[in-house]
């Protein structure tokens, strides 16, 4: 607890909250290309997060955190992490499109660092009109994708090929995105359940309602598949009593049509742009159907008919939802888990610690992982643990891309009387492998110039059991997201009859100039000798300078002035107290002193004393209305102190003036010869409350 408690003193509230996982609302993350022909989108990235900011400001939807990653060729970043909003809208308003000619950029490596930055299950939106120039890093986003479960949509406005290049205002021609250059940024937005959006410029702003949509609080995906290659299919959805503001997105090449089924057989087809069931708007491949509900829950159908590729999205608002981990169980007493880094095992048994929110009126009755593409449905076996988590354990699952779907019985947001069926879906897809990767730092923690080294072990696996029957070559593949210099094997074998395992060794060196406190994801990936699996393992480490000051800041009270015992004259007088605060000689210094708690203003200076040590002299004045202070200190390397001041009480009330009954006064009391006016009551007042106490 007092861990905690310093940290929350250091970090502040609003952080605190953050780092315990209790933000209500998701960060806005942008990653955008910068190059020359990137004007118009660079606008409209700050149109919508102008308008997100100014809508949202001081309200419980406001954005918990804003990250932006800038990219080009051959730069990208540095990432900017706040959560302060006029912060974030400064720097997104000094981006500028400049350079480029070439057409591939760094899309991935940007993309890289918005995943490794973000919390887990945000929402990542990358701007470019250009191919990837990194798409070797394809699998490792992948895995970050896995790992953090985290949705990436791309807003491609790249000019599709054999279109005439026209050039823009600003007199440089828009790039031309290929097929496979797209097909690379459909596949990364489809394992993470996120979209790949195709416009031209002058259609982005009407693409860019979905980061409005997602930026809401509480956003749950209902439902969501793709299809590749195409082909007519009907998809069925549930809408429950819980559900807001439910909407559809459909993106694949025109031609395209659908049609939308309601739970009482009301239907609208997609040439209704407004019809009984749905508004619909188009931009490029982007359909966006705002569903009208009007309390009609139960199951819907979605009927989609197209050659092309396409994919399929239904979201909504509701505080009834779910997040999930893959883990393994450790014998013994307590019954704890782990969380288990990489791909489950096909063949082998695995296990998903689920935690449904809005408890108080779910009730889970299912949980399955299903691959559409089969279709393949696999039933876990569901066993509660108490309040809102769940063990849901899978035997056997068979290779394949799936996603986790929970349904249950929720009560209606009107009505606790009244439940209906729900479903929800996780976003990102759970693959699985046969190579198990393992690996295991010794410490967490870099000091800068310094070098780690991180052992890990591969091996095939059949029905989720390590195999020791033949020999088998990795192709072993190592990244970071700060680029630090690192060591690895490029393959390792494992050697029949030795165990199964091939073992290695990955070493990472921070350089020397690396701030303390800076985070660095390291992913090791091991892929078959075929290249039809792989798997991987995510670490994250933070750099930590060595610490030689472990001693809080004291404080010293030099002096705390009086306030009159009686409330009713607070509002006239202040207070003012006065401390030392000091880190030692030896200490670090005082990096900051704030208020946590008091309604006055607080000034501060800096002195230093014969012998070198420096003191942060603090002045506190208040309002005696206010009488009492508590200060934080905190120096350089977090070691947090406290202080806490009281207005002394001004226990000896000034001599009491007595007037013959002759005096006029405008306010007078008689007593018996005398009268008393008001200003003498109350200080007779103040009296007998100190001879009472």
């Amino acid at each position: 607890m007092e861990l905690l408690e310093d940290i929350r003193l250091v970090a502040g509230d609003t952080n605190f909250m953050r780092l315990m996982g209790l933000s209500q609302s998701p960060v806005l993350c942008f990653v955008i290309d910068t190059t020359g022909s990137m004007r118009n989108e660079i606008d409209e990235a700050k149109r919508v997060s102008f308008e997100i900011i100014d809508r949202k400001r001081g309200t419980g939807q406001e954005p918990s955190g804003y990250i932006l990653v800038p990219f080009n060729d051959p730069d990208f970043g540095p990432i900017v992490m706040t959560s302060n909003a006029d912060i974030f809208k400064g720097k997104i308003n000094s981006l500028t499109a400049d350079g480029g000619g070439d057409t591939p950029e760094m899309a991935l490596s940007g993309l890289q660092l918005a995943l490794t930055a973000a919390p887990p299950f945000s929402e990542i939106f990358l701007f470019t009109d250009a191919p990837a120039k990194d798409a070797h890093l394809k699998n490792t986003i992948i895995a970050l994708i896995e790992s953090t479960k985290s949705q990436v949509t791309f807003m491609l406005t790249g000019f599709a090929a054999g279109r005439r290049r026209r050039r823009t205002s600003q007199g440089v021609a828009p790039r031309v995105m290929g097929r496979s250059a797209v097909q690379l940024y459909q596949d990364l937005a489809e394992a993470s359940g996120g979209q790949a959006i195709q416009v031209t410029k002058s259609e982005l702003s009407l693409a860019t309602s979905v980061i409005v949509d997602s930026s809401a609080s509480a956003v749950v995906t209902v439902f969501q598949a793709a299809r590749n290659p195409g082909r007519p299919d009907h998809f069925t959805f549930t809408v429950d009593g819980s559900l807001n503001n439910v909407t559809a997105y459909i993106t694949g090449d025109s031609p395209l049509t659908f049609s939308l089924t309601s739970s009482t057989g009301v239907s609208q087809t997609s040439s209704q742009s407004s019809g009984p069931l749905a508004f619909v708007t188009t931009a490029g491949n982007l359909r966006r159907l705002s569903l009208n509900t009007d309390n009609e829950t139960g199951l819907w159908q979605l009927s989609v008919s197209s050659s092309n590729p396409y994919l399929v999205k239904v979201t909504g608002q509701s505080s009834v939802d779910f997040i999930y981990n893959l883990v393994e169980e450790h014998e013994g007493a307590h019954g704890d888990f782990s969380v288990k880094e990489g791909r489950p095992l096909s063949g082998g048994n695995t296990s998903f610690l689920i935690t449904v929110t809005g408890s108080e009126t779910v009730k889970v009755t299912e949980v399955t992982l299903f691959d559409s593409s089969g279709p393949t449905e696999v039933k876990g076996s569901l066993q509660s643990l108490g309040s809102s988590d769940f063990l849901v354990t899978f035997s056997g699952i068979p290779a394949g891309e799936f996603v986790l779907i929970l349904k249950g019985e929720a009560s209606s947001s009107t009505s606790r009387s009244t439940s209906s069926s729900f479903q929800r879906q996780a976003s990102t897809q759970i693959k699985t492998s046969s190579i198990s990767v393992t690996a295991e730092a010794n410490n967490t923690n870099i000091e800068p110039g310094t070098t780690i080294s991180i052992p890990f072990s591969v091996a095939a696996t059949t029905d989720g059991v390590i195999t020791d029957s033949a020999t088998e070559t990795f192709t072993v593949r190592v990244s970071n997201d700060r680029s630090y210099t690192s060591t690895s094997p490029s393959s390792v074998t494992t050697v029949a009859g030795s165990g199964g395992k091939a073992n290695g060794t990955v070493t990472l060196t921070a350089p020397s100039s690396a701030a303390s406190g800076t985070d660095v994801t390291l992913t090791i990936e091991a892929e078959n000798a075929a290249a039809t699996d792989i798997n991987y393992v995510v670490l994250r480490f933070s750099v930590s300078a060595k610490v030689t000051d472990v001693n809080r800041p004291v404080c010293q009270v030099v002096n705390t002035s009086t306030c009159a015992s009686t409330s009713l004259l607070c509002a006239s007088s202040q207070w003012e107290f006065i401390a030392n605060f000091t880190d030692g000689i030896n200490g670090t210094g005082i990096e900051s002193v704030t208020i946590r708690q008091g309604n006055g203003t607080l000034n501060m200076s800096t002195v230093v004393e014969a012998g070198g040590e420096n003191i942060t002299l603090v002045t506190y004045t208040a309002s005696c209305c206010s009488p009492i202070v508590e200060l934080t200190a905190v120096d350089s390397v977090g070691n947090v102190g406290t202080c806490v001041g009281q207005a002394r009480v001004l226990t000896t009330p000034p001599p009491t003036t007595m007037t013959p009954v002759t005096t006029t006064a405008v306010q007078t009391t008689s007593t018996g010869g005398y009268t008393l006016n008001i200003s003498t009551i109350l200080w007779l007042s103040v009296v007998f409350s100190v001879l009472l106490k």
